[in-house]
C-alpha cells in the first residue's frame, strides 16, 4: 500500500497565495523531528495544542466574568474557538494557511492567568522585582517549556511560524532575552521593528473582533450594560437600526444577536477588502517580504475608528463597571496572597515547581497555569480565607 502525504490530500479548490506561510518552507522546529505522513507541520502544531493540558484548562479561565458567575458567559476556551472560526474564514478568503491560523488562534491565550486581566496584572506586580509577567510571553513559555508530554524535549516543539504568531506582544527587554537564547528567533522582529506573518496579523485582528462582539453579548446577558446604552455606540447602533427597519417587531435577545451578527460580518468583509487593497499596493511575493512591510491585515480607517469607539465604550461601561471591579479586586488579592504563600512555602507546590532554582518564576508559572476555581480552592487552603466574589 502506497503512502499518502499531506500535500496530496489538500483541498484542490483552495489555492494558497504566494505570500502565505507554506508548510514546505517553514523555518522548522527547535528540535528536529521526522515529518508526519498525512499532516502538514501546521496541522501537527494545531493538534498538539488541542491535546495540551494548558488548552483544556482554558475552559475554566475567566474572559471577563469569573467562571462561577454563569454557565453561558465566555471563557478563554470559547473565546479561542471563536477567534479560530473568524480566523479560518478570513484566511480562506485571503489565500492564507488556515491550519496555521487555527493553531495560532487556539494557542494565543494559553499563558493567561486565572481571573482574566485582573490576575495577569496582579501577577505582573508580584513579579516586578523578578522580571515581570507578560501573558503573551507566558503563552510562548507554555508551548516552549512548560508542557510536559514528550521524552525528547520540553514543551510542544512547535514550528517557528506558530510560535511567532503566539508572541503577539513583547517588551524590548524580553525580546533581547529571547534573541540571546534563540538568535534570529521569535524575539528578533520586536528588535528589528518588523511584522509577523499575515496569518499572525490576521489572528490579532480576529482576536479583537471576537472579544468586542462577545463582550457585548455577555455584557447585556449579565445586565451590566443595556441595549439603551449601546445605542450611543455608532457602530452597534447603525446595525441595530437596520435590523429594526427590516424586522420592526424584533426585540430582546434576537435583536441583540442579529445586530451583533451583522456588525461582525461587516467587520470581516471590511478586513477582507482593506487587506486585499493593501496586498495589491505593496505586492509581497513571499511570507518573508511581508515581515519587512507595514501591517497589511487591517480595518479600513472608518471601521478602525468605529471599532476603537466600541472598545472605549466597553472599557468604561463593562470592564470598569463597579460590579466587575469588585470581583477583579477580589481576584487580585487571591493572586497576590497565593504568590506570597508559595514564595515562603515552596513545598506547598508540586515538587517540579518547588525544587526549581528560579523560585519566583516557578511560582508565577504555577499560578498562571491555574484555573479560576483551583486558584480559589488553593487560596482558601493556604490562607484559611474564604472570599465571596
Amino acid at each position: 500500500m502506497s503512502q499518502v502525504f499531506a500535500a496530496d490530500i489538500a483541498p484542490a479548490a483552495i489555492r494558497l497565495a504566494d505570500y502565505a506561510c507554506l508548510p514546505s518552507q517553514s523555518r522548522g522546529r527547535r528540535f528536529a523531528e521526522p515529518e508526519a505522513p498525512t499532516r502538514n507541520v501546521f496541522q501537527r502544531d494545531r493538534d498538539r495544542i488541542v491535546h495540551s493540558t494548558a488548552f483544556r484548562r482554558l475552559v475554566y479561565k475567566t474572559q471577563v466574568f469569573l467562571n462561577h458567575e454563569g454557565d453561558l458567559f465566555r471563557t478563554r476556551l470559547t473565546h479561542s474557538l471563536e477567534v479560530a472560526q473568524l480566523g479560518r474564514s478570513l484566511a480562506r478568503a485571503l489565500g492564507l494557511h488556515e491550519d496555521l491560523v487555527e493553531a495560532i488562534a487556539l494557542a494565543h491565550d494559553l499563558g493567561h492567568t486565572p481571573f482574566g486581566h485582573a490576575g495577569q496584572d496582579a501577577l505582573n506586580e508580584c513579579m516586578a522585582p523578578y522580571g515581570g509577567f507578560e501573558h503573551n510571553l507566558q503563552s510562548l513559555r507554555v508551548v516552549d517549556k512548560l508542557e510536559e508530554r514528550y521524552p525528547q524535549f520540553d514543551g510542544l516543539n512547535l514550528c517557528f511560524e506558530t510560535r511567532e504568531g503566539i508572541l503577539k506582544h513583547c517588551s524590548v527587554r524580553n525580546a533581547q532575552m529571547l534573541e540571546e537564547a534563540e538568535p534570529s528567533g521569535v524575539g528578533a522582529r520586536f528588535l528589528l521593528r518588523q511584522q509577523p506573518s499575515l496569518e499572525a496579523q490576521l489572528c490579532n485582528l480576529a482576536d479583537e473582533m471576537a472579544y468586542n462582539a462577545h463582550d457585548i453579548d455577555d455584557g447585556v446577558r449579565s445586565g451590566l450594560i443595556s441595549m439603551e446604552q449601546l445605542q450611543e455606540v455608532v457602530l452597534f447602533n447603525a446595525y441595530r437600526l437596520r435590523v429594526q427597519d427590516e424586522f420592526p417587531k424584533l426585540s430582546g435577545r434576537r435583536l441583540l444577536y442579529e445586530t451583533i451578527r451583522r456588525m461582525l460580518s461587516d467587520q470581516v468583509y471590511d478586513v477582507m477588502e482593506t487587506t486585499r487593497a493593501a496586498l495589491k499596493e505593496y505586492a509581497p511575493e513571499t511570507a518573508d517580504e511581508v515581515r519587512r512591510m507595514p501591517p497589511l491585515v487591517r480595518f479600513s480607517l472608518g471601521m478602525r475608528e468605529s471599532s476603537s469607539e466600541l472598545k472605549l465604550f466597553l472599557m468604561h461601561s463593562l470592564y470598569k463597571h463597579p460590579q466587575v471591579l469588585q470581583t477583579t479586586e477580589w481576584a487580585r488579592q487571591v493572586v497576590r496572597e497565593l504568590f506570597e504563600a508559595y514564595l515562603h512555602q515552596p513545598t506547598a507546590m508540586p515538587q517540579g515547581h518547588a525544587t526549581r532554582s528560579d523560585l519566583p518564576r516557578a511560582v508565577a508559572d504555577y499560578i498562571a497555569g491555574m484555573t479560576d476555581r483551583f486558584a480559589t480552592k488553593e487560596h482558601a487552603r493556604l490562607t484559611g480565607k474564604v472570599f465571596s466574589a
